[in-house]
C-alpha cells in the first residue's frame, strides 16, 4: 500500500512539474508550487526526488516513448512495409503529441542540457529498433538493398521535423498530419520496395 501511495505521489508530482514549467519555464518554477499543485507537501517533493532537476529527469525518462516503441515493434509489426510505417509513425506523433510540454521545457532552457544528452537514448533506441527492422525486411526479401541505418534516420528526421514544426505554434501548411503520413510513407514504400 505504501509504494503505491509513493507511486502516485509521484505520477502527481511529475505531472504537476510538467503543466507548470511548460507553462514558466524551468527556472520560472518552485518545489513549493510543484508541491502544491500537485496536493503533496514540498517535504513528499524532497523526499521521492531530491531537487526539481531530478523530478524532471525522473519526469522525462517516465514519459519518454522508448518502451512504448519497443513493445510495439515486439508485438505489432507485420512485414508489411507501409502497413508497418504507418503504426510507426502513428505511435511515435502521438507520444511525440502527448509530451510536447517535455519538448517545451528541456528545449527551452540551456541548463537543461543534460537532461537532454540523456534523453537522448530514447531517439538512439528508436533508431536501433528501425534499422533491425529494415535489415529483417531485406532479409525477407520485402525491401531493396539499402542501408538500413541511412533509411531508419532518414524516416525520424522526417518524422521529427515534422513534429517539431508544429511544438511551437500553429504550422506553417494546411497539410494535416494524416496527409504528411500518408504522403511520406507512400514516398519510403515507393522507393524501397524491390
Amino acid at each position: 500500500m505504501v509504494n503505491t501511495l509513493i507511486m502516485d505521489n509521484k505520477s502527481k508530482l511529475m505531472l504537476a512539474a510538467i503543466d507548470l514549467m511548460a507553462e514558466k519555464g524551468y527556472k520560472g518554477v518552485s518545489t513549493k508550487e510543484i508541491a502544491a499543485a500537485a496536493g503533496v507537501s514540498e517535504m513528499t517533493l524532497f523526499r521521492n526526488f531530491g531537487s526539481k532537476l531530478n523530478l524532471l529527469e525522473q519526469a522525462v525518462d517516465r514519459y519518454h516513448y522508448s518502451v512504448e516503441m519497443e513493445k510495439l515493434f515486439k508485438e505489432n509489426m507485420k512485414w508489411d512495409l507501409k502497413e508497418d510505417l504507418l503504426t510507426i509513425c502513428r505511435m511515435y506523433h502521438e507520444i511525440m503529441h502527448r509530451n510536447r510540454k517535455l519538448f517545451i521545457i528541456v528545449l527551452g532552457d540551456n541548463e537543461l542540457a543534460g537532461i537532454r544528452e540523456k534523453a537522448e537514448r530514447h531517439p538512439r533506441k528508436l533508431l536501433e529498433l528501425l534499422t533491425d527492422y529494415f535489415n529483417e525486411m531485406q532479409s525477407k526479401n520485402k525491401m531493396i538493398s539499402t542501408d538500413a541505418e541511412t533509411q531508419a534516420i532518414t524516416f525520424m528526421w522526417l518524422n521529427y521535423g515534422a513534429f517539431m514544426s508544429q511544438l511551437f505554434g500553429p504550422s506553417m501548411t494546411k497539410v494535416t498530419l494524416q496527409s504528411f503520413m500518408n504522403s511520406s510513407i507512400e514516398l519510403f514504400v515507393r522507393a524501397l520496395t524491390p
